[in-house]
């Protein structure tokens, strides 16, 4: 324990020089991996064209041939909180330093549309743990067997993915996996729901503590519960683990919110932070009539961000933790590479929900904007890097920017252990956009699944509209989506967050307040911040997207409500 402790008390300056190293050595090895793992590609990297069904057999018998002699990959997930995703270095911040996560990107591929379906903590890591939406796990409320009163009815809301069904139980009991969840569950369900792990930490709400003889930064605890899982394991199985941080979350019932290690608080002094355009009263008085002073966003907006002094505060104080969450990563990869272990791992960073920065004169991570303001941020929209052993080496250091979404990962994880999705799951592997074949061979699958009624155990895929023109790609075609339901529950006070539905498009969004019977309709393209409701709009242009829009909606909610198998 010495020795870990060492590790992680290091000063983050040195620390980032150890952590960059390191980086550059990962790197080296993974294009020497590279280089002969995928030898026999297409020397342009190019998929190989002709029949999707005869090739795209081919090329999965060649890829699964080459999977059987690696065996078994590790799984890292980096998973923190309330981290939006333009607070990465690589997407573009100017101010913020993510050296360890820069090098990921670099060394893999940065999904910049990726998205959640519920932006709040407990219902997001409840999708990841069951690959469901809400509409299906049904988590509205925290803590096991809990119970809101709709219409006099008593509803049950909690988590009731059955034990056996989650990732942690599926990987340890079909795949042979150690599993280790490192950090915040968010369940708050307690010891007796255990979701079948082999190795357990659970710090959550908290950001200094004294833990034996000594305080601990939470960021510090979760890196060396990290390292202890690692050197511990069994190491004759592959291990999944989710280190998934409670940083960047404030402490909210702390004045101070942000509160980053000592050692940090020389990052960003001579920095401004900028203020974006949005954060004005102009703009608060453009949301819909029943955003209140007592609504929740607004409330912490107060916390954090009313003046310029303490907007300044605590945006340097939330950079702070993002950096040193790089820095834990960096060294939780360092002890892979030392290991031996890093070109068997695959390695994603993403986060539970984004968060406002000011925008709209607000803080909140449930409301759906999705775009504020150039550069974009938005609560929903968070960052997603993923390093794959098995990548094309052209998808190396690429963006990819199709709407992914947290269901995904659950059905991505699974894959990589070779497990085929339960029927439950509602998510698609997102290997397919960056592997060899992988667009093919998932064409070849989906058109098995399409043509056959949907049953308990076949996953079904709906045709997918293709930016809102009535067109879907189906056949020889992978369908990938090109929009996507969003959903989050209302609150016993709608006056404090008020239940909020969309369907997201790339060009159209549009919005459904169910407690108020509320419709709006933005235009992205031309006005991304959403300052100008279209919904009154008598353009027939507008009147026609309205109607389309709608119809879709409708469809995808119905489809994420179903009790039968389907891939959304």
């Amino acid at each position: 324990m010495s020795t870990i402790k060492m590790s992680v008390s290091l000063p983050i300056k040195l620390a980032f020089l150890i952590v960059v190293l390191a980086a550059s050595l990962a790197a080296m090895l993974y294009r020497v991996h590279q280089a002969t793992q995928f030898a026999a590609e297409d020397p342009n990297g190019e998929l190989i064209d002709g029949s999707v069904h005869n090739d795209a057999r081919r090329i999965l018998d060649e890829v699964e041939e080459v999977e059987e002699k690696r065996g078994p990959m590790n799984v890292l997930l980096f998973y923190a909180d309330d981290w939006r995703h333009d607070t990465l270095g690589a997407a573009g911040n100017p101010v913020v330093k993510t050296p360890v996560l820069d090098a990921l990107a670099a060394e893999g591929v940065r999904f910049s549309e990726n998205c959640v379906t519920t932006s709040i903590c407990w219902i997001s890591r409840a999708t990841l743990y069951s690959g469901q939406y809400l509409a299906r796990h049904h988590f509205e409320m925290l803590g096991k067997g809990r119970t809101i009163t709709i219409n006099g009815t008593d509803v049950a809301m909690g988590f009731e993915v059955p034990q056996n069904e989650t990732i942690y139980s599926l990987l340890k009991q079909k795949a042979g996996y150690t599993t280790a969840h490192v950090g915040k569950l968010g369940l708050w369900v307690g010891m007796d729901y255990n979701l079948n792990w082999d190795f357990q930490t659970d710090d959550d709400g908290w950001h200094w503590s004294m833990i034996g003889d000594r305080m601990w930064h939470i960021t510090e605890k979760n890196t060396a519960d990290a390292l202890r899982f690692l050197a511990d394991r069994d190491k004759s199985k592959p291990f999944f683990m989710n280190v998934a941080y409670f940083a960047t979350h404030a402490v909210d019932g702390d004045k101070r919110q942000y509160m980053p290690q000592n050692s940090s608080m020389s990052m960003y002094e001579d920095d401004t932070i900028p203020i974006p355009a949005t954060a004005t009263e102009e703009a608060w008085n453009k949301m819909p009539p029943f955003f209140t002073e007592y609504n929740e966003g607004r409330a912490r907006w107060k916390w954090r961000f009313d003046t310029p002094e303490k907007h300044q505060s605590m945006m340097k104080n939330y950079y702070r933790m993002a950096s040193e969450v790089d820095t834990s990563a960096g060294i939780i990869i360092n002890q892979l590479a030392e290991e031996g272990q890093l070109n068997n791992t695959l390695i994603i960073f993403t986060t539970d929900n984004g968060n406002f920065h000011a925008e709209h004169a607000y803080y909140a991570t449930y409301f759906l904007l999705l775009n504020v303001t150039p550069p974009e941020t938005c609560s929903i929209r968070v960052p997603l890097i993923i390093k794959d052993p098995r990548m094309s080496p052209k998808f190396k250091g690429t963006v990819n920017d199709d709407f992914t979404l947290n269901i995904d990962l659950t059905a991505t994880i699974l894959a990589a252990a070779g497990m085929e999705p339960l029927p439950s799951m509602m998510g698609r592997d997102m290997s397919v956009l960056y592997r060899k074949g992988g667009l093919q061979a998932a064409a070849t699958a989906q058109a098995r699944r399409k043509a056959i009624v949907p049953t308990p155990d076949k996953r079904q895929y709906p045709d997918p509209a293709s930016d809102g023109d009535g067109k879907y790609h189906s056949g020889s075609e992978y369908s990938w989506r090109t929009e996507f339901f969003y959903e989050h529950p209302m609150h016993s006070n709608p006056d404090y967050i008020p239940a909020s539905e969309a369907l997201v498009r790339k060009d159209y969004k549009y919005f459904y307040w169910p407690n108020f019977k509320y419709e709006q309709l933005f235009d992205m393209k031309s006005d991304p911040g959403e300052m100008n409701d279209l919904f009154n709009s008598t353009n027939p242009v507008h009147q026609q997207k309205l109607k389309d829009m709608r119809k879709r909606f409708v469809e995808l909610k119905m489809m994420a409500h179903s009790d039968f198998p389907i891939v959304l």
